[in-house]
């Protein structure tokens, strides 16, 4: 095994443990910083605190006050994308990856080296439960939990390894695999191979996990679903996103939001009608500056670095195309402002400034109905159903929209358009930029990337290095950890990914 393997063995584990209050009494009598593995596996319980501890690490600040989790490379993802625009400079946190700037450095410490040692962190967290889990006391049904539990984890990580490290077709390499702990390190699999054993994981976590969970922040039978329904659109598999995306709709018991309930309270807050998936953030967790909500809330109270001057703000182009009377229009600056600029964003707000107590949203139920209708729109002879699809979740939003007429070519451009609108902030503007295979088209001119910022005060927006990138680029490939390529013996130089 690689050393950036190895040393997550060690350390990682012994994260999870420290990092969870809830069921710390259990490992109470252990007084170091570490906690061995017999202590933990010695049954279910402690296998449930090991996966609560890695859960948790998809909340946390692992590193600087650019690594906080999941949210962290949502944003990443966001900022690479073509509908986020950044105000100013600021404090320079994730300024190189609106740039493009950070991807190819291979060094220790940098975006690709942390975004490899958060997914693989989870990974091994999980594969050391899966191990175990044959010979551990409990009950058939806790060890169906755990164990649909870490295969969903896994399966989520590799998904967004393969999309930050490799190319968007089957053929292209992808990341190294690894089923179980082990000393040796695994040279890269496909892309295609990669996104295999996702579906091996997500179909056997699907047969073992039903609506039932502990907590939010776990994974339950439509959240499975919704995984799925994500990887099979990115993949290009479009039955079987339709297949999941419905499965997700009709198992996740949550409700689209009325337009009363469209506002920033419905993107903090783990309670909220639309929430499948969120990470419960409470006071003694909260990470302050390094947080989602310090990178994204702009108002002033907050003191956060959005505030600071790196606010986050849609674009014009975007923005004149959400309908004066649709309520999502109303999570957006509207007009010049001293202390919030024109398009800022006001979707992601603490609930309470000052307060850092507010939840991170991984998937929520408008995601299942945007696929649901996109793959009804791809596949023959399902127009009507993707109409009525569409309708049923803008409508939400805006009773007077309407998609009736369109088809082929225009209704899926209706489709991503609302994709755009719906979805801004939550993680997909490059997922969705490459896997559509058209390439980066950032707008440019006033309002938009590196134009006038329209506040009144004659300022540009902060210059960007990149406007607009083929298809096939390679500038949106992380670079592989030099670190893993000097300790995999399976890798090379050979194996780097171009720049």
């Amino acid at each position: 095994m690689n050393t950036i393997y190895r040393k997550l063995a060690v350390g990682a584990l012994a994260f999870s443990m420290l990092t969870i209050s809830c069921k710390k009494d259990y490992l109470v009598t252990n007084p170091t910083a570490s906690v061995g593995e017999e202590d933990v596996f010695q049954n279910t319980e402690g296998a449930m605190v090991a996966l609560d501890g890695t859960i948790r690490t998809m909340y946390s600040s692992l590193t600087n006050h650019g690594n906080f989790g999941q949210k962290a490379y949502d944003l990443v993802a966001d900022l690479m994308g073509e509908d986020m625009v950044v105000h100013t400079q600021g404090y320079n946190w994730f300024n190189s990856d609106y740039n493009y700037s950070i991807f190819s450095n291979a060094r220790p410490e940098q975006r690709p080296d942390r975004t490899w040692r958060y997914y693989y962190r989870i990974i091994n967290n999980v594969n050391r439960i899966l191990i175990r889990l044959p010979e551990i006391e409990g009950t058939d049904e806790e060890k169906a939990y755990l164990e649909g539990q870490s295969l969903a984890l896994r399966a989520h990580s590799y998904f967004y390894l393969a999309t930050f490290f490799g190319q968007n077709t089957e053929s292209s390499p992808g990341v190294p695999i690894y089923l179980e702990p082990t000393q040796d390190g695994n040279p890269r699999s496909t892309v295609g191979q990669v996104y295999d054993q996702i579906y091996t994981d997500l179909t056997r976590a699907e047969s073992l996990l039903g609506s039932s969970r502990e907590h939010i922040s776990h994974v339950n039978q439509s959240v499975v679903q919704g995984i799925f329904a994500r990887v099979a659109l990115q993949r290009g598999d479009y039955p079987k996103a339709l297949e999941m995306a419905d499965k997700a709709i009709t198992n996740s018991g949550r409700s689209l939001y009325s337009t009363t309930q469209y506002t920033a309270a419905g993107f903090n807050t783990v309670g909220a009608a639309e929430w499948m998936w969120g990470g419960e953030v409470n006071v003694e967790q909260a990470t302050i500056f390094a947080s989602f909500y310090s990178h994204m809330d702009n108002r002033p109270a907050t003191g956060g670095y959005a505030a600071l001057g790196g606010q986050k703000k849609i674009t014009k182009a975007l923005y004149d195309q959400i309908a004066d009377d649709d309520v999502r229009k109303t999570l957006f600056q509207g007009t010049p402002n001293a202390s919030m600029p024109i398009y800022a964003q006001q979707k992601f707000q603490l609930r309470t400034p000052g307060n850092w107590a507010s939840d991170y949203l991984f998937m929520r139920l408008a995601e299942m109905y945007l696929i649901k209708a996109e793959a009804q729109a791809r596949e023959s002879g399902q127009t009507n159903a993707a109409i009525q699809t569409l309708e049923e979740l803008v409508k939400t939003r805006y009773a007077g929209y309407s998609a009736s007429g369109l088809s082929g070519n225009a209704l899926i451009d209706e489709i991503l358009l609302q994709r755009k609108i719906e979805l801004w902030g939550e993680g997909f503007g490059i997922l969705d930029v490459r896997r559509l295979g058209k390439g980066l088209n950032r707008p440019t001119g006033p309002g938009n990337h590196g134009g006038s910022n329209l506040n009144g005060n004659g300022e540009n927006n902060f210059s960007h290095d990149v406007t607009s990138l083929p298809a096939e680029s390679n500038k949106w490939l992380f670079a592989i950890p030099q670190d893993e390529i000097n300790a995999n013996e399976s890798l090379s130089s050979a194996d780097q990914n171009p720049s």
